[in-house]
């Protein structure tokens, strides 16, 4: 069952839509679910909803897939930079961001103080952190990565997908130097060779452009914390939602399902 409400996001002052996934038979059973909250909400399940009309297919995978979870994701805000500011956790200077002043740490405790306690109240949820996961693509992957490292009290698992972290190597590497890191977390990180980032093959491949080298360079650390991670680059992948659909089997599985 998918629900579409709203929620005041405080940080702004504004409403924020949510696209809420119930399991099938929900309704009809007492039992309690694990969480996964993802940005980007709207280009998950519907491509009607979906900001360039293709959704990462969802819906029709939670129909078929063997875990039942509560899905939830929050949309992000569509006017100006809304979405930038909103998703990006650092301050960043550079030739093709200018001058960011992120607000993601203040959307980050609106999901952790506010989006989480409201679910947990409202639907049937497992709410302890080892069955509460976090996911997004481009600014959205940046956030989840920075959840499960700064917010890894609430988040045990992490789908960071196609994730806009070149520009915040320098900050993420000092978070997860500085951050407690609990042994059973999971990040899923991966790149898909035909983004913008990736495009630039070395001759000793994929591996080696700078988005592959950021990734593997952030899982080595993360692991070093004594956490889990996999690193996936996925070839003839785009910085698309066509793209991400393909992955959402590998990650999904990855976090919940995998000994």
């Amino acid at each position: 069952m998918l629900i579409k409400r709203d929620m005041l996001f405080t940080p702004a002052g504004k409403n924020r839509p949510l696209h809420i996934w119930l399991p099938d038979g929900y309704e009809d059973s007492s039992e309690r679910y694990p969480v996964m909250y993802f940005f980007d909400g709207h280009n998950l399940f519907l491509n009607e909803d979906a900001t360039y009309g293709k959704s990462w297919g969802l819906l029709e995978f939670l129909q078929s897939w063997e875990k039942r979870i509560i899905v939830v994701g929050i949309e992000c805000g569509h006017e100006g930079n809304e979405r930038l500011f909103e998703y990006c956790p650092y301050h960043i200077r550079g030739k093709f961001w200018g001058d960011l002043r992120g607000t993601g740490e203040a959307t980050m405790r609106f999901m952790a103080e506010e989006l989480k306690p409201m679910i947990d109240k409202e639907y049937r949820t497992c709410a302890a952190r080892e069955t509460t996961a976090i996911g997004g693509s481009s600014m959205g992957g940046l956030m989840s990565l920075y959840a499960a490292v700064k917010y890894n009290g609430v988040y045990s698992k992490a789908a960071c997908v196609s994730s806009a972290i070149s520009p915040c190597m320098a900050s993420l590497r000092k978070d997860i130097e500085s951050s407690p890191i609990a042994p059973d977390t999971r990040v899923y990180l991966s790149w898909g060779t035909k983004e913008a980032l990736g495009r630039r093959r070395s001759p000793a491949g994929d591996y080696e452009t700078r988005t592959a080298k950021n990734n593997l360079e952030l899982s080595r650390q993360i692991e070093e914390k004594g956490a889990l991670t996999r690193v996936v680059c996925q070839r003839g992948g785009g910085h698309n939602e066509a793209s991400w659909e393909k992955l959402v089997p590998g990650f999904m599985d990855f976090l919940w399902l995998e000994k």
